[in-house]
């Protein structure tokens, strides 16, 4: 009797993950984009240039994962002074971690819609929670490229402290917000 249920529950499960679709990222589309406070007189914005990594939905279970890679030494405030001095040892230390990661936990749906990434965010090698607000998501079938295409708006606050990054702390604040645009397209 006992195999038979595992039996059961394996072929529900199999069942379900049959519904899970996996996207890759675009990297011309997806732009994780950030402000800080700077001294209180003005915010400094910048974003990253290369983003890589993979979704997967499965909608009829209402589950998810997402595993996002981001090439640090790609930050680009729009200044080359500044974005020299955020990919050394006081800022996010490239050489050292050339890499930040995003990976969920857990994806959270209302309806049909993802509305919320449970995941941890790792920078300079520390690895901390940072839950993800879903602001706007859409699926389409795009007309160029002839596949699924989904895109969503997400934000995020964290304190750029508990990561270890404590330049110029308190002059510049340590909270930090993000914005990020992201399209991912359906893997044949």
């Amino acid at each position: 009797m006992k195999s038979k249920i595992a039996l059961i529950c394996l072929l529900a499960a199999s069942a379900t993950s049959a519904f899970a679709q996996t996207y890759t990222i675009d990297p011309s589309h997806t732009y994780p984009s950030f402000e800080a406070d700077h001294m209180g007189i003005s915010f400094w914005r910048g974003k990253f240039d290369k983003t890589s990594g993979t979704v997967v939905l499965d909608r009829a279970a209402k589950t998810g994962t997402l595993d996002i890679a981001i090439d640090a030494s790609s930050i680009d405030f729009g200044h080359e002074k500044m974005n020299e001095h955020a990919r050394n040892k006081d800022l996010f230390n490239v050489e050292k971690y050339p890499t930040i990661t995003y990976k969920s936990k857990s994806i959270k749906f209302e309806g049909d819609t993802p509305v919320a990434v449970d995941g941890e965010l790792t920078l300079l090698g520390v690895t901390k929670s940072v839950p993800l607000k879903i602001n706007k998501f859409k699926c389409i079938q795009h007309p160029m490229l002839k596949r699924e295409v989904c895109g969503a708006d997400a934000s995020a606050e964290f304190k750029r402290s508990d990561f270890g990054m404590n330049y110029a702390l308190p002059r510049f604040s340590p909270e930090v917000k993000l914005a990020i645009q992201v399209e991912a397209v359906k893997a044949d």
